[in-house]
C-alpha cells in the first residue's frame, strides 16, 4: 500500500533532523521538533512514513511512561532512551530520533483539576536540560565524559499551551502546526484506499461529503466496510465456533472484496458521523460522574446545577440573500437591529435566574475547526435586559464569524451551556 506523505510535513521534519546531525557554524538550532494539532489527524503515522524514508532509527516514549509511582523513574527513562538513541547512532552509523507521543497528555496541566506530580516536574525539567546540553545526557548516580551524538528529539501533542511555558519556547522546541489541507487530505485518503479501485473523483467526494472529519475517520471507515462481512461469517459459522475457526486454524478464513462503492462508502460514513453526534449530545456525564455532583467545601451545592439545554438553532435573519444571513451594518439609535428569538431570550433569563453568569464567544470560519474560540465583552452584574443588548452588540460585531452563548457556573467555574447561537 503507497501512503502519502505531505511534502510540507517531510520538508519540516526532515530538515529538523538532518539540521541537528550537521556541524553549522554559530547556529543555534532547537533540538525538540513538536508537532501539535487537532486528534486524528495522522501526526505520529506521517512520522512513521518520514523515518522509514529517510532511513532513520527511532526510539519510542510514550506519553503514558511520564508518571510511575516512583518519583524520578519517568526522568530517567527519558535519560536512557536518549543515550539508547545515541548508541544506535554510534553503533549503526545511522540517524536516530527519539520520539515522545502525546506529550502534553503525560507532561501538560489541562485545568484546575489536573494533578501536577514531581514526576511532571522532573520530566519538563529533564526534557529542558538535555535541549540545552544534548551532548551530555547522564544518567542518575553515574557519570560518563564521553559527549554523545546530539539525538533530535521528535514530541507530538494536541494543545502544547499545557506544557510547562519554559519547555516550548523557541530556543528549545521548534513547532510545527500540522493541519492537513485539501491536498494532503486527497493524497493521504487516496493512499488508505489505494488497494480498493477508487478514482480521483470518488477520493473528492468523499472528502468533499465529510470536510470537517479528521483523517482517522477515513481508516474507520475503510474498516466499517469489513464489518458486513465478518456479520455474515459470524452468523455462518455460528457465534459459538468463531474462535475455533479464527484463532490456530491452519485454514484462516478468506473475505471477497467488499463494495468500494462510493455512494456505499457515503452511506457508512453518515453513519459513523450519526454516531459521533450522539456521543456529543448525550451529555450523561452530570447524571453517571458522582464527582461532578458532590457538595464543595462550604456546602454550598453541587459542581454542575441541573440545566435542561436548548436545541442549538441559528438566529432569525434579518434579510436574507442567497441563503446568506445578512446582519445590518449600522444599528440604529444606538441599538442593534438583530431579533433574538424568544427560546434564546428564556435561556439566558433561565441562566441569570438559576445564578450562573452568561457570557459569549466567537470563532471566525478558519479558526472553528480547531475550536479556538475568543470572548466577546463580559457580562457580568448586569440585568436581563442589558446581557440581551451585550449579545446582540456581539451579533452584530461578528457577523461573519460562528457565535456560541455560554453559562458557567461561578462556583465550580465550570461550564453548564454552550449553544451555538449564530454560524456564518
Amino acid at each position: 500500500m503507497a501512503y502519502y506523505i505531505s511534502p510540507r510535513f517531510l520538508n519540516a521534519l526532515a530538515v529538523h533532523i538532518t539540521k541537528n546531525f550537521l556541524d553549522l557554524p554559530q547556529v543555534k538550532m532547537p533540538l525538540i521538533f513538536g508537532i501539535h494539532g487537532r486528534k486524528g489527524e495522522g501526526k505520529t503515522f506521517q512520522c512513521e512514513l518520514v523515518y522509514q524514508r529517510m532511513g532513520v532509527n527511532v526510539v519510542h516514549v510514550s506519553g503514558g511512561e511520564l508518571e510511575s509511582p516512583d518519583a524520578g523513574d519517568p526522568a530517567r527513562l527519558i535519560r536512557l532512551r536518549y543515550r539508547e538513541a545515541a548508541d544506535l547512532v554510534k553503533v549503526r552509523g545511522q540517524m536516530a530520533v527519539l520520539m515522545i507521543n502525546d506529550l502534553d497528555a503525560g507532561a501538560g496541566r489541562f485545568d484546575g483539576m489536573t494533578q501536577y506530580t514531581v514526576n511532571t516536574q522532573l520530566v519538563n525539567n529533564t526534557l529542558m536540560n538535555i535541549a540545552d546540553n544534548p551532548t551530555n545526557v547522564q544518567l542518575p548516580g553515574s557519570y560518563d565524559e564521553t559527549p554523545l551524538p546530539r539525538i533530535p528529539i521528535v514530541v507530538t501533542g494536541n494543545d502544547f499551551a499545557t506544557l510547562y511555558a519554559p519547555l516550548v519556547r523557541d530556543g528549545r522546541m521548534q513547532k510545527f502546526y500540522w493541519e492537513p489541507d485539501r491536498d494532503d487530505r486527497l493524497g493521504i485518503v487516496g493512499g488508505i484506499f489505494s488497494p480498493d479501485g477508487l478514482s480521483h473523483s470518488d477520493i473528492e467526494t468523499l472528502v468533499d461529503t465529510f470536510p470537517n472529519q479528521a483523517i482517522d475517520f477515513y481508516g474507520a471507515l475503510r474498516a466499517q466496510i469489513y464489518d458486513e462481512q465478518i456479520i455474515d461469517f459470524i452468523h455462518q459459522v455460528g457465534v459459538e465456533n468463531v474462535s475455533r475457526n479464527v484463532v490456530n486454524t491452519k485454514t484462516p478464513p478468506s473475505f471477497k472484496k467488499p463494495d468500494f462503492r462510493i455512494g456505499h462508502l457515503v452511506e457508512v460514513g453518515q453513519r459513523l458521523v450519526r454516531e459521533q453526534r450522539r456521543l456529543q449530545e448525550m451529555g450523561l456525564v452530570q447524571e453517571y460522574n458522582q464527582a461532578l455532583n458532590k457538595t464543595d467545601n462550604k456546602g454550598n451545592g453541587k459542581y454542575y446545577r441541573a440545566y435542561q439545554h436548548a436545541p442549538s438553532v441559528p438566529l432569525q435573519p434579518v434579510a436574507k440573500s442567497n441563503g446568506v444571513v445578512q446582519l445590518p451594518s449600522e444599528p440604529q439609535s444606538g441599538r442593534s437591529q438583530v431579533a433574538l428569538p424568544d427560546d434564546l431570550q428564556q435561556d439566558v433569563r433561565n441562566l441569570m435566574a438559576q445564578g450562573y453568569k452568561v457570557g459569549t464567544e466567537y470563532v471566525d470560519k478558519r479558526r472553528f475547526r480547531t475550536n479556538a474560540w475568543q470572548s466577546c465583552p463580559v457580562i457580568n452584574g448586569a440585568s436581563a435586559g442589558q446581557a440581551m443588548q451585550t449579545i446582540e452588540q456581539c451579533l452584530i460585531d461578528h457577523g461573519q464569524d460562528y457565535v456560541r452563548l455560554i453559562g458557567i457556573d461561578p462556583n465550580s467555574k465550570r461550564r453548564v451551556l454552550e449553544r451555538i447561537i449564530h454560524r456564518p
